[in-house]
């Protein structure tokens, strides 16, 4: 009986043993996979400036009229695409000096030109360490004056595109919580994808890769429960050529850039506005750029092109149904200086130039265990005017417009 006692109580202790020893570890590392499969059916009713086979649509086209009289712009277009369905990875390993550390992979289908569409295409691709009251982040990642929490919630793939800032740079970037509700962030950067326009005969995104100076950021936030609020300022310094009129260049492109945010949001409404004004806006895909001058030195001297836009976005907040509202407005101001010798800028086509564009749409988003389909109406309306000297619309403006009908299918994981 002894004995047996003994084994029962080995056994015991054995097992007791295995558990203390066999419980679970912290991970050191973690992965986890994320993306979705989207399918989108696009209407127009108008040609418009637009990328990827017109997923992207940005203003429609100035009138074109053949001998007839008749307007060879005023046709519609239509696609079906799933070139934005996406594929992601968040991962995290040991401390780095103190702080988490994490990174992300991401990418898309879009491709980085027309020619391109369909291939797997970078958009994040970072490293940060995160301490109890600052972070830095290393790699690319959304422009500075694109706000992850404060994007519009439209259902086409252009996040509020012509109206507010949208691309990835590679970047350094500074987080230092000031206090519990606000932060600064201080970022370099360089244009990648995304890019000022290029003087011809000159190598794609040159501008940037001649400038020794990044670009530079800085953007104080506000956050509560509700509430986000920030204010941000740029500074860029690029330099378009290195040789002009045979001679060496020095002349930079210098431009700043003012913005602002707000968003309020609870369990029943979320409401955001946003605006920013600046020059040479180009890589943020909005309208604008920079124009040269002749000197008489023989050297070109370069001045932006100034260009300032709104927005606002009411939508609900319930999980199931919900619908939104959009609209945005955007102008191009032009020059400071008239009589300039070359236009490098978004809107301009031949002897003709956009004034202004806006766009209202309303969509209604339907969602179920991570399955999304979202009708929406568009219409985006364009100024266009003949070029004057100092890049506005002068004469002979007219008004087009594009109305876009489009649904949009996503299933996330």
């Amino acid at each position: 009986m002894k004995k047996t006692q003994l084994i029962f109580a080995g056994i015991a202790s054995l097992l007791f043993s295995n558990a203390l020893f066999s419980q679970e570890k912290p991970k050191e590392w973690d992965v986890s996979l994320y993306g979705f499969a989207r399918a989108d059916y696009i209407f127009d009713s108008r040609q418009s400036a637009q990328v990827r086979e017109y997923h992207l649509n940005l203003y429609p086209l100035d009138k074109k009229l053949d001998a007839n009289g008749d307007d060879i712009n005023a046709t519609g277009a239509s696609n079906f695409l799933s070139v934005v369905s996406r594929l992601g990875v968040n991962f995290k390993g040991p401390n780095v000096w103190g702080a988490k550390a994490t990174g992300k992979l991401e990418g898309d289908f879009f491709g980085n030109t027309q020619e391109s569409i369909g291939l797997f295409r970078l958009r994040h691709a970072y490293a940060q360490l995160a301490w109890e009251k600052s972070s830095l982040t290393l790699g690319q990642t959304w422009y500075p004056s694109f706000v992850p929490e404060v994007f519009p919630g439209v259902a086409n793939f252009s996040t509020g595109i012509m109206f507010n800032p949208f691309g990835w740079v590679g970047q350094i970037r500074f987080r230092q919580s000031l206090t519990s509700n606000l932060s600064l962030d201080l970022v370099a950067y360089k244009d990648r994808e995304f890019q000022a326009s290029v003087v011809s005969g000159n190598a794609n995104n040159s501008p940037t890769f001649n400038s020794t100076t990044p670009t530079l950021h800085a953007q104080l936030q506000y956050k509560t429960k509700n509430v986000i609020a920030g204010v941000g300022a740029e500074y860029q310094s690029l330099k378009p050529v290195i040789t002009s009129g045979g001679l060496a260049s020095d002349e930079k492109l210098n431009s700043t850039m003012l913005m602002g945010y707000l968003k309020y949001s609870n369990e029943n409404v979320v409401a955001k506005f946003y605006g920013i004004s600046g020059g040479n806006l180009h890589h943020l895909v909005m309208l604008g750029g920079y124009a040269s001058y002749a000197e008489t030195n023989g050297i070109d001297s370069y001045k932006p092109t100034k260009t300032s836009a709104f927005w606002v976005d009411i939508a609900s907040n319930k999980p199931n149904v919900a619908p939104g509202v959009f609209f945005g407005y955007t102008k191009n101001s032009g020059l400071e200086d008239a009589n300039y010798k070359s236009l490098y800028v978004r809107g301009v086509s031949g002897t003709r130039v956009v004034d202004n564009v806006w766009r209202a749409s309303a969509r209604v988003d339907f969602k179920q265990n991570k399955f999304k389909i979202s009708p929406e109406l568009e219409y985006t309306a364009a100024t266009w005017g003949d070029l004057k000297t100092d890049a506005t619309s002068g004469n002979n403006e007219t008004n087009v417009g594009n109305f876009r009908a489009l649904v949009s299918a996503s299933y996330s994981f």
